[in-house]
């Protein structure tokens, strides 16, 4: 840690001045005195004047929140002076985002209209401080956890892939790795709770480590997150965010389960948070467990089940001087790989078998309907273990505020494909990480917001496995950033500079004749140091043309280093069923993205419009070798191709459309429709590496949803039916080269969902029950970015690959529970 401090204090000094970017309207805290001031309101309908009580009063900045009271009233004993963001909401109502004083003692009013629109989302991710999300300039969308209970998912990116413009690289039910407009792995920031995810990012098959039950909010930046987050935030950050704090005085938990038919899907988890005399905690521990997941072509897929155990909370104090929170997070997950091999005679799957107990004499044996029932894992699987402890401090510093965290985590993932000792780590990477941001807010001045900050991280990987695909490497990078932002009349502006340095050490490695590390034979890694320096720089405005119609344009200029698979790989990477062959001289990516949009909301319809044009240059991509004549290379004993890593310009543009149709004065109805596309190809390449690969294809979803607040006489609450469609695109820009890639047709998907809250007599919800049919009518379909797409060809139905996921009926209910 002292190493990683030392190193982002040099940067001070290489960097030189930098300048400031915004990211959003943020308030910036007054200066501060001495006695705590009582803050309070009241929350009433604007129409009647009547009071709404259960209305929810959130501090972002601050992470304090309250609930009104049956008369709408509501009080924070002790919050720090300053000037922040409010945010006040209560469903069926339009949210309402103001900036507050806190040490004025005066009471606060607050009318809610009521509505059923996005107006009024408050962003974290991003910006420098909290901000309302309509007036920052970076394209951003919110996934709330109304919508996330609504949705039957089995991991925590498949809950949010029906946002536009994110899609998600599959293998099978346990694994989905994100997309945003076409770019993904460690082109994009994964953030649980603000922290830096890391976890072996660069593999395709390898999933996030974040429980899908303890989000109960996603921000989805679509732009280059380089400027707050560094290196990796190309194509954009992607932030899971767990509850909010609990209101002062009350002891408040929840039990959750889930089960969903297709897979045999159990799921459940168990909260508890509290806040008394101003400490504040949250605990939760959630569990899965499911089997083999079926479709109609393919029925019970072998191999495809997986178990989950996660555990996850924090644990701090509120006071008047700011926060400080200790926090934790325990991902563990044991899943199959589905390999897809077939019978040539039949089709069924095979299951590989040491004959005799012989690992060198491996067959593969028809599975049996013994082997496709039950919960049972077989080997080829994974395991992945993953803590992370880390601190969130916020401190209030007289006008100024400075917030500090700092995290440990440790990445254990192993792989296990010895059929003769399925206990064998084949693979085993051991991934240790220090992680820190500060960022200092600056005194407003003249309307000026300004941040300045420094970021990085301190990382250590080793091979601890028989197969080796990587070298053992440590990686030190830093960052020191400005941001700042200012109004002028309708025109919200910003922008910011940030500089980067990182550095990767990767270890020689030689191998024996028995394949083991020794002090000389076969060279397998050669070693290397890799340092790269960039400069990122944002700039940007949201101008209201009328207080529904809002124009926003970004530019942007990201950086990527390479990662360490792309620089020193060398060896069979079972997942992309090739031998790749790294390159240490590789040189960082950069790209220039220019975002504009509009959105347009009114008591009838919503609208949003968000285009890009993304220009990348030394964008790194694997080329098929080719022996001396002139043909494919391949690797003698598997007779797979050999690729290595090599650069390029590439140039990605598309956008989404959001309209949300809500006629006046039924606004319990909505019908919502959203189009995605991205169109991404290579410079100066032939026509089969014309396109670049994995890049998802065109998406139309539309859906008819009723929203009830009360429902006559009976006891339900916030009732809701919708019926979705989702039609995907044929996908015929493809990199075909190599066989790397093969055209997809479209396929339309049909989606139900009901629910409602279940209250007594005191109108006190008793629970939540939500159910939700997916892919009602059965649909065979294989998504573009499915990499079981590409399994063995079938002899059985004639189709190659396997296909995903058939009809999944989701029964999920939620009991709130209360202690005094």
């Amino acid at each position: 840690m002292v190493r990683s401090l030392l190193f982002s204090a040099g940067l001070l000094l290489e960097a030189g001045s930098v300048l400031a970017q915004t990211a959003a309207p943020a308030p910036r805290p007054v200066r501060a005195t001495s006695a705590a001031v009582p803050t309070t309101g009241r929350v009433t309908d604007a129409g009647s004047g009547e009071a709404l009580p259960g209305a929810t009063i959130y501090f972002p900045d601050l992470k304090q929140a309250t609930a009104t009271a049956a008369d709408g009233s509501f009080q924070f004993a002790a919050l720090p002076r300053g000037r922040f963001l409010m945010q006040v909401r209560f469903v069926g109502y339009t949210t309402v985002v103001r900036t507050v004083d806190t040490g004025t003692g005066q009471p606060l009013a607050v009318a809610l209209a009521p509505a059923a629109t996005e107006i009024g989302q408050v962003v974290v991710t991003g910006v420098s401080a909290s901000t309302e999300m309509r007036r920052s300039p970076v394209p951003t969308s919110v996934v709330d956890q109304t919508r996330l209970r609504q949705t039957a998912a089995t991991n925590a990116v498949d809950a949010i892939a029906h946002t536009p413009g994110l899609s998600q690289i599959t293998t099978g039910a346990a694994i989905s790795k994100p997309i945003i407009r076409g770019l993904g792995s460690n082109r994009l920031v994964t953030l649980n709770n603000g922290a830096k995810q890391e976890g072996q990012q660069w593999g395709d098959e390898h999933g996030i480590e974040i429980d899908e039950y303890g989000i109960d909010r996603v921000e989805i930046i679509k732009g280059p997150g380089s400027l707050l987050y560094g290196s990796d935030g190309l194509a954009g950050v992607i932030n899971f965010l767990p509850p909010e704090p609990v209101d002062e005085g009350r002891i408040l938990g929840s039990v959750a389960a889930n089960y969903q038919t297709n897979n045999y899907l159990q799921g459940y988890s168990l909260m508890n948070a509290g806040n008394l005399n101003g400490l504040n905690w949250l605990v939760r521990g959630s569990g899965k467990l499911a089997g083999n997941y079926r479709n109609r072509y393919d029925g019970r897929v072998y191999n495809s089940g997986f178990r989950e155990l996660d555990g996850s909370g924090y644990v701090g104090v509120n006071k008047s001087w700011g926060y400080a929170h200790l926090t934790f997070n325990s991902f563990n997950q044991e899943l199959g790989l589905v390999e897809g091999d077939r019978d040539t005679l039949t089709g069924h799957f095979l299951k590989p078998v040491a004959f005799g107990g012989d690992p060198d004499n491996i067959v593969g044996l028809p599975v049996t309907d013994a082997d496709l029932r039950g919960y049972g894992l077989a080997v080829p699987r994974q395991q992945i273990n993953h803590l992370r402890i880390g601190t969130d401090n916020s401190f209030i510093l007289g006008e100024s505020r400075l917030t500090l965290n700092v995290g440990w985590q440790q990445n254990l993932r192993r792989e296990f494909g010895n059929p003769a000792d399925a206990k064998e780590n084949s693979l085993f990477f051991q991934l240790r990480t220090v992680d820190y941001a500060v960022r200092y807010f600056l005194p407003e001045r003249n309307g000026w917001q300004t941040t300045f900050g420094v970021s990085g991280m301190r990382q250590e990987n080793q091979n601890k496995g028989i197969e080796f695909l990587i070298p053992a490497y440590r990686l030190t990078d830093g960052g020191v950033f400005g941001v700042t932002k200012k109004t002028f009349g309708k025109l919200d502006l910003g922008g910011g500079l940030r500089y980067d340095l990182r550095r990767i050490t990767a270890d020689q490695l030689f191998l024996n004749e028995d394949e083991q590390p020794a002090p000389s034979g076969e060279e397998k890694f050669p070693g290397f140091q890799s340092t790269f320096r960039n400069v990122s720089g944002s700039l940007g405005g949201a101008y209201s043309l009328t207080d529904n119609l809002i124009l926003k344009a970004n530019v942007a200029r990201g950086f990527r280093a390479p990662n360490i698979a792309e620089l020193g790989s060398n060896g069979q990477h079972e997942g992309t069923i090739r031998y790749e062959i790294g390159e240490p001289d590789l040189k960082a990516e950069t790209s220039l993205q220019v975002d504009g949009g509009l959105s347009y909301t009114s008591d009838h319809v919503g609208l949003s419009f968000d285009a890009f044009r993304n220009g990348i240059s030394n964008y790194i991509f694997p080329a098929k070798l080719l022996d001396a004549s002139g043909t494919a290379d391949s690797v003698a004993t598997t007779g797979d191709p050999v690729f290595r890593y090599g650069q390029g310009n590439a140039r990605l543009a598309g956008g989404e459309v959001t309209i949300d149709l809500h006629p006046h004065p039924l606004d319990w109805l909505h019908f919502e429709n959203s189009f995605s596309m991205v169109r991404a190809m290579q410079f100066d390449q032939p026509a089969g590496q014309k396109y670049l690969p994995f890049i998802p294809a065109d998406r139309l979803q539309s859906e008819l949803r009723v929203n009830f607040r009360k429902v006559g006489t009976t006891r339900l609450r916030n009732l809701y039916a919708r019926g979705g469609v989702e039609h995907t695109f044929a996908q015929n820009r493809v990199f075909s080269a190599f066989e790397t890639e093969t055209r997809t047709p479209g396929y339309t998907l049909v989606n139900l969902g009901l629910g409602s809250d279940v209250t007594n007599t005191e109108d006190k919800t008793l629970f939540s029950v939500y159910l939700t049919a997916n892919n009602l009518f059965d649909v065979g379909y294989q998504s573009h970015l499915s990499r079981l797409k590409y399994a063995a060809y079938n002899p059985g139905n004639g189709r190659t690959g396997v296909f995903n996921q058939g009809r999944n009926v989701s029964v999920r209910v939620v009991v709130p529970l209360s202690f005094r």
